[in-house]
């Protein structure tokens, strides 16, 4: 979809300002629906407009574009553009204010990151945009919830394991964690079993099939 003769994004992808206070009904809402976000790193444009298909297809509806090389916001503008009407595309590894504006105005409707920097936690409440930073600590966990982000990325998921996520439930029951990195299609139910709202997998998942399979499995009904 192209942007109209001003040179503004089409309507339907205008990011949608979400206050603080409604980014855990954001993320319940989205992850309730198919608990998988689809995570592509390192793609070109079109590489990753082809990936962002093959999730859309299996039936997945959150779709991360990382930022942390040069072609990651090309790429980020060209999956907001190729989504379907009412799917949000974020964008992923979100470090500083300076990324996350640059991922809001590409059109990003959520954004993600491997840690917990308050700075961009605060760039993305002023900018409406949903937030999931990343946490690897009880400490970090109970920093999030101060800040009033009730859900995070436990990063990376293979060190910690699904016991370190059911673990943190005990004093944390209302944080909702979403894990992410090293999780496979064969590991992403223990985590789901162990409470994760959602798990992350990457593009390879698209490429070398199962994800279909995995959506079957996981998404209710």
């Amino acid at each position: 979809m192209e942007p109209d003769v001003n040179g503004t994004r089409p309507a339907a992808h205008q990011p949608q300002r979400v206050p603080l206070s409604g980014w855990e009904a954001f993320f319940g809402t989205e992850f309730a629906r198919v608990p998988v976000v689809v995570i592509l790193r390192g793609a070109s444009p079109d590489g990753a407009v082809a990936a962002a298909r093959r999730a859309w297809e299996a039936g997945v509806r959150l779709v991360e574009v990382t930022l942390e090389s040069d072609s990651g916001l090309p790429a980020l503008d060209a999956v907001v553009r190729a989504a379907p009407d009412g799917l949000p595309v974020g964008a992923g590894t979100v470090d500083t204010p300076e990324q996350l504006a640059r991922a809001a105005d590409a059109g990003a409707r959520f954004g993600v990151a491997p840690g917990l920097n308050p700075e961009t936690v605060r760039a993305a409440e002023r900018h409406g945009l949903p937030f999931l930073p990343g946490v690897a600590t009880p400490s970090e966990a109970g920093d999030a919830l101060r800040m009033g982000v009730t859900t995070v990325k436990a990063f990376p998921a293979s060190s910690l394991g699904p016991e370190w996520v059911r673990a943190l439930a005990g004093p944390y029951p209302r944080l909702g964690v979403v894990a992410t990195g090293g999780v496979t299609a064969e590991t992403a139910p223990a985590f789901l079993r162990a409470g994760a709202v959602g798990v992350g997998m990457g593009r390879s998942i698209t490429e070398q099939g199962g994800l279909d399979a995995l959506v079957r499995e996981v998404a209710p009904g």
